[in-house]
């Protein structure tokens, strides 16, 4: 199985949280191969963005302005 990046886990269990709770969710991506542990997903929402994060954000802006504008 290829590993999942912690950013696509970390909004999957945003997506589902409220629902189910962080750890429920933790332990059943576990138990289906997927490394990551509640301690994980609350140290990724409290970290800054990642120089790479934020450049990445400016150049969407900058792609939707180019498509908007043809």
């Amino acid at each position: 199985m290829a590993e999942v990046p912690t950013a696509v886990l970390v909004e999957y269990i945003d997506g589902h949280r409220d629902r189910y709770g962080v750890e429920p969710i933790c332990q059943v991506l576990r138990e289906s191969g997927m490394q990551i542990a509640p301690s994980t997903y609350y140290a990724a929402k409290t970290r800054q963005p990642s120089a790479r994060a934020v450049q990445d954000a400016e150049l969407v802006i900058d792609i939707k302005t180019a498509h908007k504008a043809n």
